[in-house]
């Protein structure tokens, strides 16, 4: 715990939560007021007086145990597995002194298999619930205590979520879970079963109307995992968090497979092979820090417009790096990384999924101060078996990675920014089978539902269907740049002069003739469908000049209960 002492020293909280260790760890749960001697009693105070102070000392008591959870001893087999208790996390993840604890004195009321007595009952229950401030913006968050029955989920566990998930959506601000249970509390049956309902109703109602963030910080198993996945974020810390339906011994019984809870549902599987966890952090005082960084991006509710911060990056900065940065050779590959981090503030880029189809690179940045979405296909190749890239043709995975994060960008009033590179989708049977058609259409269902500021840069190759989808003026996009190096086509020249001079003679000829018809940015622009060729180096200086213009942009799409995206 010697990083979690340096990380809370600087602001002055580590000490005291020691202190209240130390200070509550013989507290003992429901013990009886000391006893008064009756002739004190007369001589020193009224009836209705000593009531008082019995009231006070009961509260006191009661605090002092809630603030020590499941006590020391749990406390610290929590600490030697490297993990923070539940209050050790918030007071990390949210400024100093700014959290306001709710439903302290909350206990569970199941009175089945020996819960009634006085040593299993924990004021506050499992979970830790309350609103606080990250970097002064106000949050709500809850913290599951696995100090307390494992961290299960009760009635009365279930009960305090949803007060600050009711409240989070009236007031407009974000919630943050830190999850940390081994699942339903098998004592009090379906109570425990609808607690979890009940949650998962307010994760589909505050869905698009205040941010919601999941950080599995332990174990989370059975029909707990979903209410992260009805989150819009969902943060792992490797090595000791898991998200699985059935665990390790169930699938041994049922499929006879072999496989420890680190394959079955650890960080790794999660971020590179499921696609279920947007990213993994080394170990909790990691995470936490990093969702405080995080949080910057986001604006506390839909009403309210993507945060801007103050900026000392010139809005007007060139970036000569970018006239180079495409290869001339059309079959070459680079890293569109290096373009976005040449854009962008500061060269700041939070990625989201980054070990995730990694075909298309999605996360946040800001543009002179304002935080925006970006979206761009990844040409880059890697030689990695489990997530090869493919050289930013777009796919199944690519498609909805992509889709899910326009939304999210669409939902929450943050510009997206496209940068183009896409030959195309990606061919196969494997592709086909998986129904590349339903979960293409995903993407191209997003961007043309978006209605916030939409920029497009096409850097290089833009063919096929796989044009249109990339936010192309088709599809409302707002201002549409192409880069002297950018290809708009059906297909590439190759391919086309195979089709088109199918049996004829001199096709290299014909390939140089299609060439300078087709694989060039002339085509698109005369048509108006890109706005203008511009300098790759003055790709900032023109974004953040329409992001300024499109700042008071007001559309809006026809009224509907809902629409019916491809799922």
């Amino acid at each position: 715990m010697a990083a979690f002492a340096a990380a809370r020293s600087s602001r002055g909280v580590l000490s005291a939560i020691k202190a209240s260790f130390n200070t509550f760890a013989n507290v003992k749960h429901g013990l009886a007021v000391a006893p008064i001697a009756q002739s004190h009693l007369l001589q020193h105070a009224r009836w209705y007086s000593v009531s008082h102070l019995s009231v006070h000392e009961r509260i006191d008591r009661k605090r002092n145990a809630a603030l020590v959870g499941g006590g020391q001893k749990r406390i610290d087999a929590q600490h030697k597995r490297g993990k923070l208790t539940a209050r050790e996390r918030v007071e990390l993840l949210l400024d100093p002194d700014s959290f306001v604890e709710y439903d302290m004195f909350v206990e569970h009321r199941c009175s089945d298999f020996g819960m009634e007595e006085d040593h299993n009952k924990f004021p506050g229950d499992s979970v830790v619930t309350g609103q606080g401030r990250i970097n002064g913006r106000l949050v709500y968050v809850f913290s599951q205590d696995f100090t307390v029955f494992g961290g299960s989920l009760s009635g009365a566990h279930a009960q305090k979520i949803c007060k600050i998930m009711d409240q989070a959506m009236m007031v407009g601000a974000p919630v943050i879970g830190l999850n940390d249970s081994g699942g339903a509390r098998i004592q009090e049956g379906v109570e425990s079963l609808a607690g979890y309902a009940d949650i998962f109703l307010r994760n589909v109602l505050a869905s698009g109307v205040v941010p919601q963030i999941s950080l599995i910080m332990g174990p989370c198993a059975g029909g707990a995992v979903y209410s992260p996945a009805l989150t819009d974020f969902t943060f792992m810390v490797k090595d000791t968090s898991y998200l699985f339906i059935t665990g390790p011994d169930v699938v041994k019984s049922v499929t006879n497979e072999d496989v420890t809870q680190e394959e079955l549902g650890g960080a790794k599987t999660h971020t590179a092979v499921s696609g279920v966890a947007h990213r993994a952090f080394e170990n909790d005082i990691d995470a936490l820090l990093n969702l405080r960084d995080f949080f910057n991006f986001l604006p506390l509710s839909n009403r309210d417009p993507a945060p801007v911060t103050e900026c000392q990056d010139p809005s007007d900065r060139l970036v000569p790096g970018l006239d180079t940065v495409v290869p001339f050779e059309t079959t070459k590959a680079y890293d569109m990384l290096d373009i976005i981090q040449g854009v962008v503030d500061e060269r700041e880029f939070f990625e989201i999924m980054p070990n995730y189809a990694k075909n298309i690179v999605v996360g946040f940045a800001r543009m002179n101060g304002r935080t925006v979405g970006i979206v761009g296909n990844q040409p880059k190749v890697e030689d990695d078996d489990e997530s090869p890239v493919c050289a930013g043709c777009l796919d199944i995975n690519s498609s909805v990675k992509g889709a899910r994060f326009v939304r999210f960008c669409d939902a929450f009033n943050i510009p997206i920014i496209t940068f183009v590179d896409v030959p195309g989708f990606l061919p196969g049977t494997s592709q086909e089978y998986g129904g590349i058609i339903r979960h293409g259409a995903k993407l191209l269902f997003a961007f043309a539902e978006a209605t916030v500021p939409k920029i497009t840069i096409i850097t290089r190759k833009a063919y096929g269907g796989a044009y249109d989808v990339m936010s192309s003026k088709h599809l409302r996009g707002d201002v549409n740049y192409a880069w002297p190096s950018a290809e708009v086509a059906v297909m590439g020249a190759k391919g086309a002069v195979q089709i088109i001079f199918r049996g004829k003679t001199n096709q290299a000829e014909q390939e140089a003739e299609y060439v300078e018809k087709f694989a060039n940015p002339f085509p698109a622009a005369v048509r108006g469908f890109v706005d203008d060729i511009i300098v790759p180096s003055t790709t900032r200086k023109r974004i953040c000049r329409d992001l300024e213009v499109l700042a008071s942009k007001k559309q809006t799409n026809p009224w509907k209960k809902h629409a019916n995206i491809p799922l």
